[in-house]
């Protein structure tokens, strides 16, 4: 590397022979052969099945599976249930990635650890937390008796269960980010005499805002897909209590296969949407982040 590249503070990278980093065509072709055929196997081929289930009996029994007054209200409480659980998670992850990458304080660790903890925990075990703490037989029954409040078997319940396992991922997408970009920034504009909400909205959010989205689009999907915890703080109350996964899971179970299937395209055709934007966004987020390392001082 040339003199001038080093006072620029450019990273050395030692040259690699092509020898060590390149495998036979035949391994590389092998291993493009082995994870297509995957996909194929455990994606495509099922995913396929989905949409030509739904439509066995044509396009109006597709349509009036979809009209059913139960799937309807399925549909309504999960887009209900993401437009609450989205928001609230998108504040917790910005508050807690802010925190964890601009300041230094007691428990930071063990905040850290907690925001995975959804990762660890079977999201049955945390459907059945929130029954032993809301349920008849749990903690703050006769407080909630006493206030005519249900949270267990209603739609608060279903809120509460679904915001526990998806708090993670709008902070978890914002944490390295916000670390990436330093605070170089946010110092310079409090320095020039902006407070804390300008810095935020004019320099800190217009930086985050493609892992934002992603982490939002994440947790949405998550959202819209829970089964386990939804499934234990429901009560399978049907046209009342019942996501679109629990009401493909009942449809099933009734042997009413095309139903079944109907709705579960939309939730297929959701998971393709969501799968689209996330690629898209990956990319601006990866972009910028190699932006980030590039302009970063002594990098």
């Amino acid at each position: 590397m040339s003199s001038a590249s080093i006072a620029h503070g450019l990273p050395i990278v030692q040259a690699r022979s092509p020898a060590a980093t390149e495998e036979p065509a035949m391994v590389r072709w092998a291993l493009i052969a082995v994870s297509l055929g995957f996909l194929g196997l455990f994606l495509v081929v099922p995913l396929v099945a989905v949409f030509v289930q739904a439509f066995e009996k044509g396009i109006a029994g597709y349509l009036h599976s979809l009209s059913d007054p139960d799937a309807l209200a399925a549909v309504r409480l999960t887009l209900l249930v993401a437009l609450l659980v989205v928001p609230l998670n998108t504040v917790f992850g910005v508050a807690a990635a802010w925190a964890i990458s601009k300041f230094e304080f007691v428990g930071k660790s063990l905040l850290v650890t907690l925001i995975d903890l959804p990762f660890s925990v079977s999201p049955v075990i945390s459907g059945l937390i929130f029954v032993l703490l809301f349920g008849r037989q749990g903690w703050l029954w006769p407080f909630l008796e006493a206030h005519n409040l249900r949270v267990i078997f209603a739609v608060p319940g279903i809120v509460l269960a679904t915001v526990f396992v998806t708090f993670p991922f709008v902070a978890r997408e914002l944490i390295p980010l916000m670390q990436a970009q330093g605070s170089d920034e946010e110092e310079a504009a409090r320095l020039l005499g902006a407070g804390g909400w300008q810095t935020f909205w004019h320099v800190t959010l217009p930086n985050i805002k493609w892992g934002l989205l992603y982490g939002v689009i994440l947790c949405n999907g998550r959202a819209m897909g829970e089964f386990g915890a939804v499934s234990v703080v429901s009560g399978h109350i049907r046209g009342h209590t019942n996501t679109m996964p629990l009401h493909v899971e009942i449809l099933y179970n009734e042997y009413n296969a095309v139903a079944a299937f109907a709705v579960a395209s939309l939730l297929a055709a959701l998971a393709l949407v969501t799968l689209v934007l996330k690629s898209i966004l990956q990319w601006k987020v990866a972009r910028q982040l190699a932006l980030s390392v590039e302009e970063s001082p002594g990098e």
